[in-house]
């Protein structure tokens, strides 16, 4: 039965401590901290060093959890091992990132993002320039799309939603900016539109909340997941990058609850915009924008997961 670290990552963002500082203490190796972010299995001695270290006992940082029987998630990941070309999670990989990126302002078209997954080089030849910043954040997606793969059927936390930013952001211009945090919550306000999100000292309990919140609920439905988005994206909780994080979010709870997935369609943006802004007022909108990307998403499925 597989393992969850989540609780550990829990207890160091209360108390404050980063990976590296706790690495230090033990004298942890930078592999083996690696290894409890992917949940595989360490040594008893680190386990009971860390319990040392923050005067816990094992059942306090780890915890047993059942596999999710999701036949999708399992065809994705044995297709992610086999780096199988032309399956469903190739198709994916290429039409989530374009999409989602393309929302965001990346001028890279679907097949340039296609021949960055297929070569790792980038045409441009009859094609608008492209930016450094959008080919390093369509790399970046893809590895965050693994990223989630594996952590797809964990509850939703913290520490994995900060890792999406993180790897979703790295080595951008922003990461290269001494205010922007990468991996961690925003430092200055931002709006979204004309809207204003929360603060940014407000945040950290703002998440909190949502995510008590949600992971207490006992069966996960559609709406429950597009509920979770809007909120997610009222609060806006880093400087740039939350829609990109969001929807990431929004493919992992699907996965993790046997829910088809879906992928929002550049094209239909403004539709998607619509309904986050007047969620409150008529959430039909959104709940409605989404059900119609899973529907065109659910053919895919269908197409590929044929015997």
């Amino acid at each position: 039965m597989p393992i969850q670290y989540n609780k550990l990552f829990q207890i160091l963002s209360e108390k404050g401590i980063a990976k590296t500082e706790l690495q230090k203490q033990i004298g942890m190796s930078s592999s083996t901290m690696a290894k409890l972010s992917k949940n595989e299995n360490v040594s008893i001695k680190i386990i009971a060093d860390i319990c040392k270290i923050l005067n816990c006992q094992p059942g306090d940082i780890m915890e047993m959890v059942n596999p999710v029987d999701n036949p999708l998630l399992q065809k994705l990941r044995e297709e992610m091992q086999m780096k199988l070309k032309g399956g469903i999670y190739h198709q994916t990989q290429v039409k989530l990132s374009y999409n989602s990126n393309r929302i965001e302002g990346s001028k890279l078209s679907e097949d340039q993002t296609r021949y960055i997954y297929e070569t790792n080089t980038i045409a441009t030849e009859n094609e608008e320039t492209a930016s450094i910043d959008d080919i390093m954040e369509t790399i970046n997606h893809f590895q965050c799309f693994d990223y989630m793969l594996e952590v797809a059927d964990q509850d939703l936390s913290e520490a994995i939603i900060k890792d999406f930013h993180r790897i979703l952001k790295y080595n951008t211009s922003d990461s290269k900016k001494v205010w922007f945090m990468v991996g961690d919550y925003k430092s200055k306000p931002n709006m979204v539109g004309d809207k204003m999100t929360v603060a940014p000292s407000k945040v950290k309990g703002e998440m909190a909340k949502l995510l008590i919140d949600y992971n207490q609920i006992s069966k996960v439905t559609f709406e429950d997941i597009i509920e979770f988005h809007y909120k997610f994206e009222a609060i806006h909780p880093f400087q740039d990058g939350n829609g990109r994080v969001g929807r990431m979010i929004i493919f992992k709870e699907c996965l993790k609850n046997n829910i088809e997935p879906f992928i929002i369609d550049e094209k239909h943006k403004q539709f998607y915009y619509r309904g986050l802004n007047n969620f409150l007022e008529e959430r039909g909108y959104l709940i409605d924008t989404c059900y119609s990307a899973q529907d065109r998403y659910k053919e895919m499925i269908e197409y590929f997961m044929k015997e």
